[in-house]
């Protein structure tokens, strides 16, 4: 159950963050003991290549590498065979517990423990694409470590859709408050008080907003038949199926001026502005599921009509608006309401029939009573028999009831059809999340070391940043951010900054050098020192946040 969004204005979306340099130059040099693992590899910006600075460490070729903190340090003598930073221990099942600002936290760890001779390398790898989602989709024209973008693009307008707001000043005619929700935002168009029409569904004259309820702080949809409200599940940046596939006047053009009865060579599908035979099929399957779903349960949907049918993403289908007329047409005289719901599940599979023909059409006049026998005509034409058939079925009077499962041989294989496509779209979907599932971790390293760089005083200290594991940790910043090249221009890469920080959570052996602003210092240290004046120096603030100063 979900909310409907026609109508609905367009939204901006943000745009991608920019890159822009510091006014601090700094020229590093690298001074490696040993090469970096060949597995430490590049991320690059959007666009060509960066240009790579004659002095600056040396950038591997394998796709992005993440690294993991292991529970215990790790030497190039030590076994590094451990688990993921979450684990403390090694057994299939234990429950842990661990203190945290005061608080103590109980978890249980179901990370099985390694096979025997297993082996994990000192650093997590950022895994690639998996082939057989590489291969179902065009691939882009250069590699991209990130979600994309068109995911990310309706993941921020959802975003933005359920943190719209109302600007009560000039609507004083929504409330701000109905019973336990507030901030109520209009997702119909709301008419003037002196022009209110009813609906074609309920009767009654009806408007849908967005609130958010007081008690859990999540949004909802209030449907409001005047004189009730209705909350349901809110489902930010969906639209009817009437506002995607109805709301164009020349949609229908090809069923309503074509000159039935004549024999005139018929153009491709694809020319009549029809819909494609494969969509059709795949919102039958999702229909008739819902429908399955209520029917087991005993009851009826009762709004089975293209307005009331929601769409998010591309072929993602929800019903709105059930139980309203459940509510609307309640008479207390009747004593057993049971009895009515094989009558109401019939008009429920009428309905469905009629979804599917409208969409088989394009157009809502061949629903009509008059028009039906030139729609099933447009239908043998351009659609196969089974669609056929299974429209007949459904809008036909039958001797006996009918039953939602009827319809599964008329879907035949489809159902396999929309289910690996199901299927794909969750593989994308899980391979976009590996993409991210490192960010969180180097965000938190980031900013752990924006507390520690900078801090104007500290402990009534006002040299305390720039001096001892702090200095250092300064210094690494620098060249985490501040490189340039040699002609003194900014080097922005942002594979660089990546591995340097995964290199940094793992505590590496590698060496690095540390070049101050001036240029007059060179410190050579590895990352497992500076993880060492981290972890210590973020320590000490923990300590002096919790405790008096």
């Amino acid at each position: 159950m979900s909310s409907s969004l026609r109508g609905f204005p367009a939204w901006p979306l943000w745009s991608s963050p920019v890159v822009r340099p510091s006014h601090h130059p700094s020229s590093p040099t690298s001074a490696s003991a040993a090469p970096p693992p060949s597995h430490l590899g590049c991320l690059s910006l959007r666009g060509p290549p960066p240009s790579t600075p004659l002095k600056s460490p040396p950038k591997p070729h394998l796709p992005l590498a993440g690294v993991a903190t292991p529970p215990t340090p790790i030497t190039p003598t030590q076994p590094t065979t451990w688990c993921p930073p979450v684990c403390l221990t090694r057994g299939p099942t234990s429950s842990r517990r661990k203190r945290w600002g005061g608080t103590t936290y109980f978890y249980t760890d179901n990370t099985p423990a390694p096979m025997a001779g297993m082996v994990f390398p000192t650093y997590h790898i950022y895994p690639p694409t998996a082939p057989h989602v590489a291969y179902m989709q065009p691939k882009a024209n250069a590699p991209s470590f990130f979600m994309a973008d068109e995911l990310r693009q309706e993941l921020i307008n959802r975003h933005l859709i359920t943190m719209a707001q109302l600007d009560q000043s000039e609507n004083t005619g929504v409330p701000s408050e109905v019973d336990s929700y507030h901030s109520l935002f209009p997702l119909e168009p709301v008419p003037p008080p002196n022009r209110l029409q009813k609906t074609s569904n309920f009767s009654y004259i009806t408007s849908c907003y967005k609130a958010v309820n007081s008690k859990d702080d999540l949004p909802y949809c209030l449907r409001r038949i005047h004189a009730l409200v209705f909350s349901y599940d809110f489902h930010a940046g969906a639209e009817t199926m009437f506002s995607r596939h109805f709301n164009d006047p020349a949609a229908d053009s090809y069923f309503t001026k074509r000159k039935w009865g004549q024999h005139e060579p018929t153009p491709p599908r694809q020319h009549a502005g029809l819909l494609p035979e494969s969509l059709i099929w795949a919102y039958i399957v999702q229909l008739s599921s819902a429908l399955r779903t209520i029917h087991t349960a005993g009851l009826a949907c009762r709004v089975m009509d293209p307005s009331k049918i929601l769409i998010t993403g591309k072929t993602r289908l929800r019903v709105n608006c059930v139980g309203v007329f459940d509510v609307l047409t309640f008479d207390n005289s009747q004593t057993n309401h049971v009895t009515l719901m094989p009558q109401y599940q019939q008009a429920d599979l009428i309905s469905l029939g009629k979804v599917v023909l409208a969409l088989a059409c394009n157009s809502l006049a061949g629903i009509q009573r008059e028009n039906l026998q030139k729609a099933m005509e447009l239908v043998s034409i351009n659609y196969s028999s089974d669609l056929k058939n299974l429209i007949l079925y459904l809008l036909t009077e039958q001797s006996r009831l009918r039953s939602v499962n009827d319809i599964m041989p008329m879907v035949g294989a489809r159902f396999y059809t929309q289910l690996d496509a199901s299927q794909m779209r969750n593989d994308v979907i899980e391979e976009d999340l590996a993409k991210e599932v490192q960010n969180g971790r180097l965000f938190r390293l980031l900013a752990k070391l924006g507390t520690i760089n900078e801090r104007p005083e500290f402990q009534k200290d006002h040299t305390w940043s720039e001096t001892g594991d702090r200095y250092l940790l300064k210094l690494f910043r620098d060249h985490l951010f501040h490189q340039v090249t040699e002609a003194g221009t900014p080097w922005i890469d942002l594979s660089h900054i990546v591995s340097c920080l995964n290199k940094l959570d793992a505590g590496v052996p590698e060496k690095i050098s540390l070049v101050s602003r001036d240029e007059k210092s060179v410190l050579v240290v590895t990352y497992s020192d500076l993880k060492r004046c981290f972890d210590n120096t973020f320590q000490e603030l923990q300590q002096a946040a919790v405790g008096p100063l």
